[in-house]
């Protein structure tokens, strides 16, 4: 059983931004069952097709008044840094298939968290915002914040550390 397959909970009723979780769930399966000599062309392929997902997703936040800053978009930042180094590395001859074996499993783990958490909470808010993700249309610009948003996009996101919940 692969450490990430594709199920119902990844579905976030956003059909080009499901079909593109899809293929990054194919991409990570293809990686952890492929020979050593396979990863390297693979892990490239995960590169292109990330920093493509994640400009998709960065657009969308854009166009419906997501502030540049989000936490959702520096995650994206973070991650593609950490695949490109990684694929870096490899090149270079510093590391080897044994680092992105370990990288395929973090982002088996970490993939369902940001699909479930912020990218839910950004499927939710083009809904809201009738945002038709092939034009980048918005259709109820009555609905778009009056402010940037500036944390995740979920309620639990706290634009302001002083409005933060203890925990």
């Amino acid at each position: 059983m692969a450490l990430l397959e594709w199920n119902d909970a990844l579905s976030l009723d956003l059909p080009l931004m499901d079909d593109t979780h899809r293929e990054f769930v194919e991409l990570v399966t293809h990686l952890e069952r492929a020979s050593d000599h396979e990863l390297l062309p693979l892990w490239q392929t995960l590169v292109d097709h990330t920093e493509g997902h994640f400009g998709q997703e960065d657009r969308w936040m854009a166009a419906t008044r997501f502030a540049s800053g989000n936490c959702h978009a520096i995650q994206h930042k973070v991650v593609l840094q950490v695949l490109n180094e990684a694929l870096q590395q490899v090149q270079d001859g510093r590391e080897g298939a044994p680092l992105l074996r370990r990288l395929t499993q973090e982002l088996a783990v970490w993939f369902p968290q940001h699909a479930q958490s912020m990218d839910a909470a950004l499927a939710l808010h083009l809904r809201r915002v009738g945002f038709d993700p092939l034009t980048g249309q918005v259709h109820a610009p009555e609905a778009l914040p009056d402010d940037l948003i500036e944390g995740c996009g979920g309620g639990s996101c706290s634009t302001h550390p002083s409005e933060a919940v203890a925990g």
